[in-house]
């Protein structure tokens, strides 16, 4: 049985199954294991591990501690909560409605998308040749994100899990510069600060075209002296960016703390919560988003809502929990392009969230479970009866991969 405990019920005999925190953020070689004597459990607490899971069936038990079932019982409890909330209480009550939607912003996200990627390729080219580095291009472009957030941010948001394994790095930096945006504007910040807070999304991995190739894309665990090197990263991105004389302080302080972390345990600086800027508790939320909901050679990306589900359970100790609670709610318990089951039996995409119910979405169904076979698709809006274009409901989320399917096809109508 699988069960989760605190780090100081942690000894030796006991079978770790999982550690607890997201796969970048520790240094050993594999998840599974057990803890054969102190130096394992110096290493664990070392590492900034506040809880993690043991299987009882390989190794010893704590026989108080609650199991997997429990634990995702209390968080499907809590996502309820966020996707539902009481009435009188709205999604995100200082976000400005969507202008357009997600069918009419794709075509023009998709080519902001593009220009984004070419603009932060650029920067990054720059750095690993070492030649001057010119953020003109990426400080252009962050207006364009704006614009099409400030249109539907659910059509750039769809987009951001289209990554190539060579492309990473630099549309990571595309995906946080997006979120970070879509997050600033939708609490309300001046708009110099939404765009300031772009920025350092869109530079805050610039460091890592300084890690060796080698590292930074190798098909497996970091070894204890790669994972040193790894975690450079921040402070020789920002050392880059003052150099250039050219970047405010918002981004210099997202690149050089966005792994950052309430309980102290981040890194480069080990700040303490009340030292960490809002700008850098926003980037570390979205930096992780992005970092598992994205496929790696030595990474299958999780769904967006597992990612949910797993952040809940980090902001207890990684991130600051208002933040977070606020940043699901603005990206949707379900985002725009989730892959979703329905009662009725069909596959559906999400296209559009329902302001009052994030657990009801507007969806488009376009595939048959009983018939593993496509079928026309079709409008369905959850929040609504039968009758009335609803009248079926999520019973639980789905990985492209499983069925071989592409949703994001089915987020612009045919014509």
């Amino acid at each position: 049985m699988l069960k989760k405990i605190p780090i100081e019920r942690l000894k030796p005999g006991m079978y770790v199954h999982d550690l607890g925190t997201n796969w970048f953020s520790h240094p050993f070689l594999r998840q599974q294991f057990k803890v054969a004597g102190e130096d394992d459990l110096k290493k664990i607490v070392s590492a900034g591990i506040r809880e993690l899971y043991i299987d009882t069936s390989k190794g010893l038990d704590d026989a108080d501690a609650p199991s997997t079932i429990e634990v995702r019982q209390q968080i499907d409890k809590r996502l309820d909560q966020l996707g539902n909330p009481p009435a009188g209480q709205g999604r995100n009550e200082v976000a400005p409605p969507a202008r357009t939607t997600v069918a009419e912003e794709l075509p023009k996200a998709k080519k902001i998308y593009d220009q984004a990627g070419r603009a932060v390729r650029s920067v990054m080219r720059d750095v690993r040749l070492g030649n001057a580095v010119n953020v003109a291009g990426v400080e252009d472009i962050v207006g364009d994100i704006t614009d099409s957030v400030s249109r539907n941010s659910g059509a750039l948001v769809s987009l951001l899990n289209l990554k190539e394994a060579d492309d990473y790095t630099f549309l990571h930096c595309v995906a946080v510069g997006t979120l970070m945006v879509t997050f600033g504007r939708a609490m309300g910040l001046d708009p110099e600060l939404v765009r300031q807070g772009g920025i350092g999304g869109l530079l805050h991995d610039v460091g890592k075209m300084k890690v060796p190739d080698a590292v930074l894309n190798k098909p497996g665990k970091l070894t204890d002296d790669e994972f040193f090197i790894i975690k450079k990263h921040p402070e020789i991105g920002y050392e880059l960016l003052v150099a250039t004389g050219a970047v405010g302080e918002i981004p210099l302080d997202i690149t050089r703390h966005h792994h950052e972390r309430m309980d102290g345990s981040g890194y480069p600086d080990k700040l303490p919560a009340d030292q960490i800027s809002l700008y850098a508790r926003m980037s570390a939320i979205v930096d992780v988003y992005d970092a598992v909901t994205s496929d790696r050679c030595y990474h299958r990306a999780m769904t967006p809502t597992d990612a949910m589900r797993k952040m809940l359970e980090w902001s207890k100790f990684h991130f600051d929990e208002t933040l977070a609670h606020q940043f699901m709610k603005i990206v949707g318990i379900y985002p725009v392009g989730q892959l979703v089951r329905l009662e009725s039996g069909r596959l559906a995409v999400v296209t559009d969230q329902n302001e009052t119910n994030l657990l009801m979405p507007k969806v488009c169904a376009f595939f048959s479970i009983k018939s593993n076979c496509h079928i026309p698709p079709v409008m369905v809006d959850l929040s609504r009866s039968l009758g009335h274009g609803g009248g079926d409901k999520i019973v639980g989320h789905e990985n492209p991969h499983k069925w071989g399917v592409q949703p994001n096809r089915f987020l612009t109508p045919a014509k």
